[in-house]
């Protein structure tokens, strides 16, 4: 086989993967567009994956190397130290919150963490906007800005569209791409089927209503899924997070943390606990308003849930390591 024909043969079987259910992918086919389904049993694979399909069209042969992946922590209460991808090849992650209920900032931040960790551009998005004032608006958005440093914060209401020209904008400019790819996250009830269905441009995902209680809603998108905008470009909806478990961050915490880490910096003692000690610079900015004693608290407890994660994993990685030396001896 020449080297053109082998191409031409792996361009027919490669594309990337639009669904994962239960051991099936969906995988829009890069020489057609057609979408296949294969099997993925025993493939590391997610939404967003660029796969190569064996020849006999059964099974995903080979993942192609990620650029970016939206990842957390398995929800399981029996699995804790395994990772779960939710979103892969992404380039801007739209944490959505709903303006017309009150923002939730140790919530945020740790969305923050895990988009900061994807490798993809964090926007934050303030959904429902036409339900609130202008004034209730302004704070909302000025409390947002708080904790999301220098993320750009846009105000939409997907029902109407208003501000969804401003975000489509921002999406593309952070994107530097014509199609680019976008992942959303958020909890239930802040309207992301809704603002996935303006920007596609029809009805495709199922939304629903928020409880009169809470304002909490109800998981109507149950798996994730890319799918094309009317612009250009693919967006990957996910079902809502009840619970926001990061995996274990490389860039994510120093990133939405900054104004502390900074902070930190100027501490005397390098061991300093930002407790009692002199001279601690983060204790100085707490008391100058620069970020809250609240922030700081949050960063320690992501910061013991990590190493928490961490000693699990490694527990789990000696277990594997003697049953696997009791096998072969």
């Amino acid at each position: 086989m020449t080297n053109t024909t082998h191409r031409d043969a792996v361009s027919q079987r490669s594309g990337r993967v639009t669904r994962i259910d239960r051991g099936w992918s969906s995988v829009a086919l890069d020489s057609t567009g057609e979408v296949a389904r294969a099997r993925n049993i025993g493939a590391d694979v997610a939404v967003g994956d660029r796969v190569v399909i064996s020849s006999d069209g059964e099974r995903i042969e080979k993942v192609q190397p990620r650029t970016s992946s939206l990842t957390r922590r398995a929800s399981s209460d029996t699995v804790r130290a395994e990772s779960h991808t939710i979103a892969a090849n992404i380039d801007v992650v739209l944490v959505v919150q709903a303006a017309s209920q009150p923002i939730n900032p140790r919530r945020l931040e740790r969305e923050l963490v895990l988009a900061f960790d994807s490798g993809a551009t964090p926007m934050v998005v303030l959904n429902k906007c036409d339900e609130v004032n202008d004034e209730l608006l302004d704070s909302r958005a000025a409390q947002v800005r708080t904790v999301s440093m220098g993320v750009e914060v846009v105000g939409v209401s997907a029902q109407t569209g208003v501000g969804m020209d401003e975000l489509k904008r921002h999406i593309y400019m952070c994107a530097e791409s014509i199609e680019p790819t976008i992942a959303l996250i958020g909890a239930s009830g802040v309207g992301k089927s809704t603002l996935v269905n303006t920007l596609l441009g029809s009805q495709v995902q199922r939304t629903g209503t928020v409880r009169d209680g809470d304002q909490r809603g109800r998981h109507t998108t149950t798996a994730a899924e890319l799918l094309k905008m009317a612009d250009g470009g693919w967006v990957v909806d996910t079902p809502g997070l009840r619970a926001v478990g990061l995996w274990t961050s490389h860039v994510g915490l120093e990133r939405a943390f900054a104004d502390v880490f900074g902070a930190a910096a100027t501490c005397k003692f390098r061991d300093c606990k930002h407790e009692r000690e002199p001279d601690c610079g983060v204790r100085s900015a707490i008391e100058a308003g620069v970020f809250t004693d609240e922030r700081l608290s949050n960063l320690k407890s992501l910061v013991a849930e990590e190493q928490a994660l961490e000693a699990e994993q490694e527990a789990r990685e000696k277990l594997a390591n003697r049953k696997g030396a009791r096998r072969t001896t």
